[in-house]
Order: structure tokens, then sequence, then C-alpha cells
């Protein structure tokens, strides 16, 4: 089933082209990161999504639906980078106004306990700090069991071990046959996370594909090794089994040598360096 849909989606403020002829799909149970440096029109992607403006041209679908419809966003969880809440109210309180919308909600104490907010369930939610907040929200973005998430950089702020909590939430979400997508500026998040990713940059889509697939799209390896001074020298290379054959016979001292595929967020550099 097709989940999310945009078809020759365009999207303007004022001159500034946002989207451009975008197009993309995204199917049950994908596990989706929305990647792009900054300005390239993730937002304006998520918003169309969400039913929170309109495109001037093309068309957004959500479940097949018109996402300003209030039907197609009955089986949507949502945690936007800057989440607003009623900051008089309690914690448990903000999850079960959420949960009351639900037919088959989560365990509401398993879920303040699988994001380290059970011990914070009485606190008012305008006296958490933004680590907490950011818990809280991706928290209720699961609290209904939706069949799509969507996490606006979900992890930003936390320390490691939230985050981890946080990567542990969506994947078993999609253990589950949840649908997820997310932007992130963390790109090991993506990598870690991810089964495909949309490459956007200057409101096109430039790349879509496994992190695998487009880490080889980039058409490096990266090789390094230690000189006789001791300092790390460190290659990206097209061939790098060429390139240790020149090393070897130059004579280099091939210490702590290392030859790996690069990382998603070297392939993406490399990318946009061309």
């Amino acid at each position: 089933m097709t989940v999310v849909e945009f078809e020759h989606v365009e999207k303007r403020f004022g001159s500034t082209v946002a989207l451009h002829d975008v197009g993309f799909a995204i199917g049950r149970g994908e596990l989706v990161a929305l990647l792009g440096p900054n300005g390239t029109g993730k937002s304006t992607a998520l918003a169309l999504l969400l039913g929170l403006r309109r495109p001037d041209a093309g068309r957004a679908r959500l479940f097949g639906q018109d996402p300003r419809q209030t039907r197609a966003r009955k089986r949507l969880g949502v945690a936007l980078q800057e989440p607003v809440f009623p900051g008089t109210l309690r914690v448990r309180e903000v999850v079960g106004l959420v949960q009351a919308h639900a037919s088959e909600p989560l365990r509401r104490a398993e879920l303040l306990a699988r994001f380290g907010l059970d011990a914070l369930a009485q606190r008012q939610v305008g006296g958490l700090s933004g680590g907490e907040r950011r818990r809280l929200a991706v928290a209720l973005a699961l609290a209904c069991n939706p069949s799509l998430v969507v996490l606006d950089e979900p992890t930003a702020g936390l320390d490691t071990d939230a985050r981890r909590v946080v990567w542990e939430a969506v994947q078993d979400h999609a253990d589950r046959g949840g649908t997820t997508l997310f932007t992130t500026h963390h790109l090991d998040e993506a990598e870690a996370l991810a089964t495909r990713v949309l490459l956007l940059d200057g409101g096109r889509v430039v790349g879509d594909g496994s992190v695998m697939e487009i880490k080889a799209a980039a058409g490096l390896a990266s090789v390094s090794y230690r000189g006789p001074d001791g300092r790390l020298v460190c290659r990206r290379v097209a061939d790098p089994g060429a390139e240790v054959a020149r090393l070897v016979r130059t004579g280099a001292a091939l210490h702590d040598l290392e030859v790996r595929p690069l990382t998603l967020e070297e392939a993406l550099t490399a990318r946009r360096r061309r």
C-alpha cells in the first residue's frame, strides 16, 4: 500500500522555488530518511504532507487522500522540530489527551517508561527541559500506534542514551509494520535506521535509494594508514585496490592500513563537491 505520494509537486514562496517537480512514493513498512542541506525544501515537503500547506502544482497524497482532510491524518503521528505543549498540563495529562483520540493506543505506562518519562508523569510540561520535551514529542507521535510516523529532527539536543531510546522506538515501530519518515542532520542516525534515503537539493529530489546505493553512487572508498611520522593519512579513491598496490610499489610503510566504504556523511560530502 502506498502511504505517501508526491506527484510533480511544485511550491513557491514569492520568487523563491521551494520544491520543483518533486515526485516519490513511500510504501507501508518503509523507514525513510529525508536528507539535504538547510533550505533545500525538507520542511516544505513535510508541511505539504501534513496538510499544513498545499502545493502550487502537482499533488501530495496521504493514504491516497488529500492531507488537508481530517480522515487522511487519523493514522498519522507527528513530532515537529519545535513542539508546543500547554505548559500547565502534566506529562500524563498530555499523553492522555492525545491517546483519547485513538482506538488502539499503546499502553500509557509502558510508553512513559520507554522514553524515561515515568518519573516525570506528574511534572508540568512547562517545567521540562529541552531534551525532556523532545522525548515527550516523540512519545506522543507513537502514542496512538499510528500507521505512519513523521519525525522532524527527532533526536536534536538529546544525549547518547536518549538518542538510543528514540532509535529503538523507531525500529520497533518499523518491526511492527509501521512506516516512518524522518529528517535528521545526524547522518549516522540515517545510516543506522533508514531502509531508504531521499536526497533533496535545490528543491529537487537528487537521490533516492538504500543507504548502500547512495554510498555506492559516490564511486569512492576510503584508504587510510599511518605513515612513518605517525600521522594518519586518509584518501578517498575510486579504486582502493589500485591505491594500495601503488602505495606498496612506492615502499610506503602501511601501518594500521584500513580500506572501507565511505560513511553516508562522507559520501554526501563527496557528492556535493562534484
